[in-house]
């Protein structure tokens, strides 16, 4: 089982801690962790892109000229795509990205990256996390005892005002719950801290 150091918010090591070696032991699969970023970030894509195709766009309610006898080419509607201001051939619509993958394979990602974190020294827990005011300068005085003055993902074993309040204005760092940690977070900050209850949490899930 890896072993990290068990800090309390100041920056003190207070201790260690046994990770399961099944969630934060494991031999990353790079080929799943792509296949799980690339699922996420098309997830987020709006598609909310569109033109207008020829049945959309204005005019064009009678043939342009007759059909033979003035030596210019047959047309049909000034809405075809070939006239200026005609309609747009396959081009966007509005659609859906989104897909997904089978269960086991979003479970091996999330470990891949939470296992990569460990190995790379980038994932820092927590005994606790307690911000008595929704105060900006409280939590960046933590950040700044951990020396994570970049991107920082912060997971909390539940939704706590406070800490989303503080953190909310620091720039790269976001905070999400045991509940909402994902693949695209852990590989987009540079360090993950994460409290000794969301250990547990996740670690109930995934082992």
């Amino acid at each position: 089982m890896p072993k990290v150091a068990l800090y309390n918010q100041t920056g003190s090591q207070v201790g260690e801690i046994e990770l399961a070696d099944s969630v934060f032991g494991i031999e990353p699969n790079n080929a799943v962790l792509y296949d799980a970023i690339v699922m996420q970030q098309a997830s987020q894509r709006q598609g909310t892109h569109d033109v207008k195709n020829r049945s959309e766009v204005r005019g064009g309610g009678r043939k342009p000229w007759r059909q033979k006898g003035t030596g210019r080419a047959r047309q049909g509607s000034i809405r075809s795509p070939q006239w200026k201001g005609g309609g747009v051939v396959f081009g966007p619509t509005p659609r859906k990205y989104g897909y997904k993958l089978n269960r086991k394979v979003r479970r091996l990602a999330l470990k891949s990256a939470l296992s990569t974190k460990v190995q790379n020294n980038e994932l820092l827990v927590l005994e606790a996390l307690n911000i008595t005011a929704p105060k900006t300068k409280e939590m960046t005085v933590v950040l700044n005892s951990f020396k994570a003055d970049r991107k920082v993902l912060i997971v909390t074993s539940e939704y706590d005002q406070n800490v989303a309040l503080s953190s909310r204005n620091i720039p790269g760092a976001k905070i999400v719950d045991a509940a909402g940690i994902n693949v695209l977070d852990l590989v987009a900050h540079d360090k993950v801290i994460v409290t000794k209850e969301a250990i547990a949490k996740v670690e109930e899930v995934l082992a």
